[in-house]
């Protein structure tokens, strides 16, 4: 009796064995399969919350179809204890596996709402702004520029939230004095700015912020990141270039940064003034002439007079020989790199082609029939008043 009795008990076990282990075959191919999602989601988990509550925001949500298996998931995968606050999307079809390293890797959040200063070459402004997950693009809210009148409701509404993310955007070619004049107006950031730093020195880029964050902080992030790109620029430098030291190709790309707004033309705008450079030509830039002019206080808001063109100043190179004794604005990335590595012209000449980019010449004979190509253009459209 006790040979059957144990007999039995062990065909249990192994048929117990054998359902556990389908079980947790099963639960393991429901961790890693597709997910329910039909649409991205956006998952927002507060401070201080946990798995549990989690898991059921994403049930409601339709976006995991079991919260056990989910948390069990979590916890086999030793990933339970490293939920991150934050606001997170949730792609289409996420499995449980690919929500739970969301949600745990922490980093920026990807979705929900945010506030981003734009400092630009003309203007800055606020842009109160949220992800739609369904298209993922960001859906404007509002818009203002700083010091116009009061801010609008959505601006101060956001600002009250406690999960709402900022980041201060430069763009490239504004000066260093527009940066800080900008960052004034912004805020969002705390302290003072005791001096307007280095022209040149402040890499163009995007820049995660928090609220309080001191200026002077912000500014050492954009002093240390142009100070890495303009290092790699000159160590990777083309042989050769009639450039003596990294200030002189920081120079000569705020020069290519202001000169065209057309990213395929950096290289050869860099050539046709490496190519002037080599042979001793002057370089006769218009934007360094308004540099010596407004010393980089905001934008000309009129044309170049021809007694400005004739007048010395350290940065009127229709005068000067070579390049100005500091950049004119602060270059971005692709223009550093434009003027470590010109395309290989022999242009020495470029003028305004009427679409937005310029025509180049290699002679003068060539050169003077772009420009009356570009002063018919200009004529015809003072006549339709464009």
């Amino acid at each position: 009796m006790w040979r059957a009795i144990a007999s039995n008990a062990l065909t249990i076990l192994a048929v117990g064995l054998f359902l556990l282990a389908g079980l947790i075959m099963w639960g393991k191919a429901q961790y890693t399969a597709q997910g329910p999602l039909e649409t991205a989601v956006c998952v927002k988990v507060d401070r201080g919350s946990n798995l549990r509550k989690v898991s059921r925001q994403l049930e409601a949500q339709g976006a995991i179809s079991n919260g056990t298996i989910f948390r069990i998931g979590a916890d086999y995968t030793g990933k339970a204890d490293d939920l991150k606050a934050g606001n997170f999307l949730i792609d289409e079809g996420a499995s449980m596996a690919e929500i739970v390293d969301v949600i745990t890797r922490g980093g920026a959040s990807t979705c929900g709402t945010e506030i981003v200063y734009r400092i630009g070459v003309r203007q800055s402004r606020v842009q109160v702004r949220a992800l739609d997950p369904a298209t993922q693009k960001y859906v404007e809210e509002a818009a203002f520029v700083p010091g116009r009148g009061e801010a609008p409701a959505a601006y101060e509404s956001r600002r009250a939230e406690p999960d709402t993310r900022y980041r201060v955007l430069i763009a490239e070619g504004v000066t260093s004095w527009q940066v800080v004049d900008a960052l004034k107006a912004f805020d969002v950031l705390g302290g003072d700015v005791p001096e307007v730093p280095a022209e040149g020195m402040l890499a163009p880029d995007s820049y995660e912020v928090t609220p309080g964050t001191p200026r002077v902080a912000l500014l050492a992030r954009m002093e240390e990141k142009q100070r890495a790109r303009l290092a790699a620029a000159w160590e990777g430098r083309q042989e050769g270039l009639p450039l003596n030291s990294p200030e002189e190709l920081l120079i000569l790309a705020s020069i290519i940064e202001k000169e065209t707004g057309v990213p395929e033309e950096r290289g050869q705008v860099a050539s046709v003034f490496v190519n002037r450079l080599k042979k001793g030509m002057k370089l006769q830039t218009d934007p360094t002439v308004i540099y010596g002019i407004t010393k980089g206080r905001g934008v000309l808001e009129r044309g170049l007079r021809q007694s400005e063109l004739r007048k010395a100043t350290p940065w009127n190179t229709y005068v000067i020989e070579g390049l100005p004794p500091t950049p004119i604005a602060n270059p971005g990335e692709a223009s550093l790199q434009a003027a470590a590595h010109p395309a290989d012209t022999d242009y020495v000449y470029f003028v305004a082609d009427g679409s937005g980019g310029h025509a180049f010449a290699s002679t003068l004979a060539e050169h003077n029939r772009n420009v009356r190509k570009w002063r018919k253009i200009e004529a015809e459209r003072e006549k339709s008043g464009n």
